[in-house]
């Protein structure tokens, strides 16, 4: 049965969340503030955090951040939950390293459909392992046993959600890959506030894989459009 750690002070919201996921089949774990959520992150290695932003002593940026840091669950997908709905918040979400972000108060079977969004995407091993598609291709090596990129002879780690995102367009190399497409294939579905969650992660993408590409600029943004992977 699929682990699910919730993170959140607000007593009424984690059990509603929990008796929500636990008729759609998860295990839920409950932490009503961060520092616990944090110790049972590592301890229980749950598949997935929904993780509260407003909580006292330690707020949910803070736990995001040491999960990142932390070697053996810095790849646990999380969902942030907050009352903050300006872009900089979300923002600062995906910088850490957020896989989602939902904005209180929100309707729980939206919160279900992310989750499975999110799960189904982050599995152990990413989607291009699982079925027969391109992955070499002149100087471009996809590693999904890793997540990473191998550009000739130089190797870039990639989180879950950026080695998605580069594998869709290298399978789609020299082709525009429009950014509702993105949305569709890699987060799983539709939401009505993304322009700025696309733009995030492609700005890190892009910085990681300029790192081995020798100044070859290879992630090219068609504007009004989309992405395209020139190899």
């Amino acid at each position: 049965m699929t682990k699910i750690l919730v993170v959140d002070d607000d007593v009424a919201i984690n059990e509603l969340i929990k008796v929500n996921l636990e008729l759609n089949g998860y295990q839920v774990i409950q932490a009503y503030n961060g520092i616990e959520g944090f110790a049972l992150a590592k301890q229980e290695m749950p598949a997935l955090i929904i993780l509260d932003v407003m909580m006292p002593e330690v707020d949910g940026y803070t736990v995001a951040q040491r999960i990142r840091q932390a070697t053996e669950i810095a790849d646990t997908p999380i969902i942030m939950l907050t009352a903050l709905s300006q872009l900089n918040d979300k923002v600062n979400g995906f910088n850490i390293g957020v896989d989602d972000y939902l904005t209180k108060p929100f309707e729980i079977d939206e919160l279900i459909v992310r989750v499975r969004a999110v799960l189904k995407r982050t599995k152990q091993i990413p989607k291009s392992s699982a079925i027969r598609e391109l992955l070499t291709y002149k100087e471009i090596t996809l590693l999904p046993e890793t997540y990473s990129v191998q550009i000739n002879d130089k190797i870039q780690k990639l989180t879950p959600i950026e080695f998605d995102i580069f594998n869709l367009l290298f399978q789609n190399h020299g082709n525009m890959v429009s950014g509702a497409r993105l949305l569709k294939e890699i987060w799983g579905y539709e939401p009505d506030d993304n322009v700025e969650t696309i733009r995030v992660h492609i700005r890190h993408l892009r910085s990681k894989i300029d790192k081995i590409s020798d100044g070859k600029k290879y992630i090219e943004t068609i504007y009004g459009g989309g992405y395209k992977l020139n190899v």
